[in-house]
């Protein structure tokens, strides 16, 4: 599959997907400064979990985040907590769409929902940025480095998100929250390898570190939009529904995991001559993360990457379950969960190299 052509653009809306427009054209109206219609909604043809879709007026365009209908697992879709920090991330300063407001009123459109700005730029699907010379390749990996570097910078209390997520214990905390979420959600079944990766992550426990930033929890290129034309600039960072505080240097290695990572699973580099594309080496990239954060190594790199594998392996079983209960909301759900058992044996394999 063509990432670039799959996740590109709008459709209509889905059968399953589709709400009372008009109700949402008077909510925007009581809730939204200077709203004018009529409204148009059309569905973004990306996205695996909530969805989204783009809303159109004759002055501007904005973006709705929802939480999808139908039975769901407890704590997952949580727009509400997207919504939050967005908005307090762009009162940090950092690059996000800003966030109009959010409606937890589920007479409304039937799920909580929020609204923000239509950010006009490049999403870029191909982690290999195809179509840039050497010089605006390189620029751009500098760009997504520089941008993780200063979200990990700022001080989650000053942002007023302090309380954003438990102190403490971050990675323990989370190999058991998606092996409880693998293990429970039985529609899905099982997989032999994430069941041995689980049982490794669990034997294997690094100490904690202590630290807490705002974890992003899934920075890929294509979950950002660079600025239009060529400038290799982050004009937005998306998709904050795994976002919670926690260790920094894990939500590293999870954009990282792009460089161990085939191409045919996700937007991934591995094996591919990445001098000759003017792309930095895992180690010149880590040392550029490294140098902006103040750190002279990445502690525990090889249990977070095994970790991080898992983890993606771990939502890509979720997508599995909501295909059995119908409520998957991207066409393209049956195609992804065919690359879980091929990302499980890739974490396997990977703790089977971990030098610990």
């Amino acid at each position: 599959m063509d990432r670039t052509e799959a996740n590109s653009g709008t459709r209509d809306v889905t059968e399953r997907l589709r709400f009372d427009e008009a109700a949402l054209g008077r909510w925007m109206a009581a809730n939204i400064a200077n709203y004018a219609g009529p409204l148009s909604v059309s569905q973004f043809a990306g996205g695996q979990s909530n969805p989204t879709y783009r809303l159109d007026t004759p002055g501007r365009s904005f973006v709705l985040r929802r939480k999808p209908p139908g039975k769901l697992l407890p704590g997952a879709h949580a727009v509400d907590r997207e919504a939050r920090v967005m908005s307090a991330l762009g009162r940090g300063g950092f690059p996000v769409p800003h966030v109009h407001a959010l409606c937890e009123d589920e007479s409304v459109l039937g799920t909580p929902f929020f609204v923000m700005d239509m950010v006009e730029g490049r999403i870029i699907w191909d982690a290999t940025f195809p179509g840039m010379t050497n010089v605006d390749r390189a620029a751009h990996f500098d760009a997504m480095n520089a941008t993780m570097a200063q979200l990990h910078s700022l001080d989650p209390a000053e942002i007023g998100v302090g309380d954003y997520g438990r102190p403490g214990n971050f990675v323990e905390r989370q190999v058991a929250r998606w092996s409880k979420q693998y293990e429970g959600d039985v529609e899905a079944g099982r997989v032999p390898a994430m069941d041995r990766v689980a049982e490794w992550l669990k034997q294997h426990l690094p100490a904690d570190r202590g630290e807490a930033r705002v974890f992003h929890g899934d920075y890929r290129c294509d979950n950002m939009i660079f600025a239009p034309g060529i400038e290799p600039k982050v004009l937005a960072v998306l998709d904050w529904e795994l976002s919670t505080l926690g260790d920094p240097v894990a939500d590293f290695v999870y954009h990282l995991m792009m460089y161990r990572m085939p191409s045919a699973l996700f937007t991934g580099i591995a094996g591919i001559d990445l001098a000759a594309l003017g792309i930095p080496s895992e180690q010149e990239y880590i040392a550029a993360y490294c140098a902006r954060t103040g750190r002279d190594h990445l502690p525990d790199l090889d249990y977070l990457m095994v970790f991080v594998m898992f983890r993606l392996a771990a939502i890509l079983h979720g997508i599995k379950g909501r295909v059995a209960r119908g409520n998957a909301s991207s066409v393209h759900a049956t195609e992804m969960v065919g690359r879980l058992e091929p990302l499980a044996e890739l974490a396997w394999a990977q703790a089977e190299l971990a030098r610990i």
